[in-house]
């Protein structure tokens, strides 16, 4: 019976243990579905999550792509607006150029015009004819034909009405040769020889033209600088050219940068009042490229014609004069390309060989390419002009024979040499 219940005791000890590994089992395949399925859950969360963040860089992308494409279309939208605006502004460039254009052909052709008296130049250049013929009259005196003798006495004629020594000589191996050619001239002829041979050399030398225009500068101002020392009529020459322009209906600025002498000024002022054209001036004593500089930023802003800058006559030393010129120039370029168009040299004709000198002095110190000669009514020195047209190679294009505005003309060759042996 022990042994019996030894054995029963026995199975229920290997049942009771085979029911707790049985339920150790379970245990385990329960915890182990269950760390499967929190696994599964985890992955499947984790998909969740990347699918979350995987549509939000897609609507990110999108936002992205959309901002690039309306900012693309603004931008060329701002584009085409700019453009057409440009080329509006362009347009409206080309009009008003057009329309400077016809209005300054309408106001083109000849100027000066009606400012060349034949009556104001024959009695301007009285002195001078009376002077010239009374030489020529003795030169000539008791001989029947033009000889060695004549021909020096008329180099003297020549020499001391001031046509230069180089010039005279021109003129009278000039004739020499006419008496080869023509083997006999009478004294009497000699006068019309003298003129016809000065009228070539003049031609020859500047030209034959007669009338004053403005070159094309497309549309800036005409740009004049004047020179010319102290007291030959620079600021008076000034004055009257200004006036003519204007009476040949252009628009005139001028600019007063010669600030060196304490009434040139004041004297431009009072003619700027007196033609009645507005005057750029800082005063004595400021700066001429200044001065320049102001003058030609006005005459663009105000769409001038012409302008007229004046320019101090005379420094301490001629590399002071050349240096204050070229810096004026150098400014003035910077404002409109290719200024000054003219250098204008001023010289007074009563000074004779003196306006030589000047003449040569200013011709190395900058490019002149225009001359003035004033006072020629007050002196019988007209010859000069003959003189410094031939030596310098350079065109007078402007003669002053009164005090009057309409006094300073238009040097016409052919009337000039007609009117001196008239």
């Amino acid at each position: 019976a022990e042994a019996a219940q030894a054995k029963l005791d026995e199975e229920a000890v290997q049942k009771a243990e085979q029911e707790k590994l049985v339920q150790e089992a379970e245990t385990k395949r329960l915890a182990d579905e269950a760390l499967a399925k929190q696994l599964a859950e985890a992955a499947q969360a984790k998909l969740d999550e990347e699918a979350v963040q995987k549509a939000e860089q897609e609507r990110l992308a999108q936002e992205t792509e959309t901002e690039r494409l309306l900012a693309e279309a603004a931008a060329k939208q701002a584009a085409e607006a700019e453009q057409a605006k440009l080329e509006a502004e362009q347009k409206a460039e080309e009009e008003r150029l057009a329309k400077n254009s016809e209005q300054k052909a309408e106001k083109s052709g000849v100027l000066f015009g009606r400012f060349f008296s034949k009556d104001k130049l024959d009695s301007g250049l009285e002195k001078s004819k009376e002077s010239l013929f009374t030489k020529l009259t003795r030169a000539v005196a008791g001989k029947s034909k033009v000889d060695d003798e004549v021909l020096d006495d008329l180099e003297e004629v020549l020499i001391t009405s001031d046509v230069g020594v180089d010039t005279t000589l021109k003129i009278i191996e000039r004739i020499e040769k006419r008496i080869s050619k023509d083997k006999y001239i009478g004294t009497d002829e000699l006068k019309q020889v003298l003129r016809d041979e000065i009228a070539s050399l003049l031609e020859e030398s500047s030209g034959i033209e007669t009338e004053i225009t403005i070159p094309d500068t497309s549309s800036e101002p005409y740009v004049i600088m004047v020179v010319g020392v102290n007291g030959v009529g620079k600021t008076t020459t000034i004055g009257k050219l200004a006036h003519q322009f204007k009476q040949s209906g252009k628009s005139v600025l001028l600019g007063a940068a010669d600030t060196f002498r304490a009434a040139a000024v004041d004297q431009l002022i009072i003619w700027s009042e007196r033609v009645g054209v507005p005057i750029v001036q800082q005063g004595m004593n400021a700066d001429p490229a200044s001065v320049a500089f102001d003058t030609l930023q006005s005459a663009k802003a105000q769409g001038s014609d012409v302008v007229i800058i004046d320019t101090a006559g005379r420094l301490h030393n001629k590399v002071g004069l050349m240096n204050e010129l070229t810096k004026i120039k150098t400014v003035m370029s910077k404002i409109i390309p290719n200024a000054p168009h003219e250098i204008l040299l001023v010289l007074d004709g009563s000074t004779g060989q003196n306006a030589f000198e000047q003449a040569k002095q200013f011709s190395i110190a900058t490019d002149i390419n225009a001359l003035a000669v004033t006072k020629l009514d007050g002196t019988a020195k007209g010859g000069v002009v003959i003189g410094i047209s031939d030596q310098f190679q350079i065109p007078v294009k402007y003669i002053g024979v009164g005090e009057g505005m309409e006094d300073l003309q238009v040097f016409n060759r052919k009337e000039f040499v007609d009117s001196l042996f008239k």
